[in-house]
């Protein structure tokens, strides 16, 4: 195994994700899931930022409100007092990032970032708050991931883009010679892990080579977003580091029952 390593997965694995927060009562990305999840025991929270239309970083899934908050419109296109008095599910207002990395200071937060405009001023939270241990910035964006590893440098942890998880799947079955490339590619793009789903456009993704791969290569393999029971314990033992779900209590049986729920 390589020695590409990064506080923020200081944690034993396997590590227990809080995906939004969970879902309960609707309630995602709000600080009250976040709290809950904490409540709950969750060291690892997941969560999602945007832009607003005059430069607020808010912690949000949806590029709009209309899903879940009594408000609508895109963030990017409204300022923060309007976004600011949205509430989900009627409800709780929309956090904003760093209020998050204030209210919870021992959580570990796995942060993806939904806009090239959101990019700068979460690198920029980031460094204000001294956070580098305790955040890692992931996207399907290989353009956003290129542009956070600049800002941030070694200091930020960060996740596979698309193109690296495609590269690692087709060169798990490719031998050391293949792996020796992509471990160069993986130390330029300072990947500390992969974050998958089971399955994308219906191709297995996370199997044991892949995974063998990933641990050959110094990266920890974290797939989302598992709420079957089953599923969670055939993905452990499969030898996955990390489930993220929005059942936190599901998850956090199933890791009981297997004596690895810290």
């Amino acid at each position: 195994m390589s020695d590409i390593r990064h506080p923020y997965l200081d944690s034993p694995a396997p590590i227990a994700f809080a995906h939004r927060g969970g879902t309960a009562d609707g309630l995602e990305n709000t600080a009250w899931a976040f709290r809950r999840a904490v409540d709950l025991g969750y060291r690892y929270l997941e969560t999602d930022v945007h832009l607003t239309s005059d430069g607020v970083l808010v912690a949000f899934h949806d590029a709009s409100l209309d899903r879940v908050t009594d408000a609508g419109g895109r963030i990017a296109d409204l300022p923060w007092s309007e976004v600011g008095r949205a509430r989900v599910a009627g409800r709780e207002p929309v956090p904003l990032f760093e209020e998050l990395l204030e209210e919870f200071p021992e959580a570990r937060w796995n942060v993806d970032t939904k806009s090239d405009a959101a990019v700068e001023p979460l690198v920029e939270a980031v460094r204000r708050a001294g956070a580098w241990d305790r955040v890692c910035v992931g996207s399907f964006s290989e353009a956003r991931l290129v542009r956070a590893r600049a800002l941030g440098g070694s200091r930020l942890a960060s996740s596979l883009g698309t193109r690296g998880v495609a590269d690692l799947r087709l060169l798990s079955r490719g031998g050391r010679a293949a792996e020796r490339l992509l471990l160069a590619a993986a130390r330029r793009r300072g990947a500390v892990c992969v974050q998958v789903p089971e399955r994308a456009y219906g191709i297995r993704v996370v199997d044991p080579a892949f995974i063998a791969a990933a641990h050959r290569l110094g990266m920890q393999v974290h797939v989302w977003t598992i709420n079957d029971e089953a599923r969670m314990h055939a993905l452990l033992d499969l030898g996955v580091d990390g489930i993220m779900t929005d059942r936190l209590e599901a998850l956090r049986t199933v890791f009981t029952e297997r004596g690895v729920w810290a």
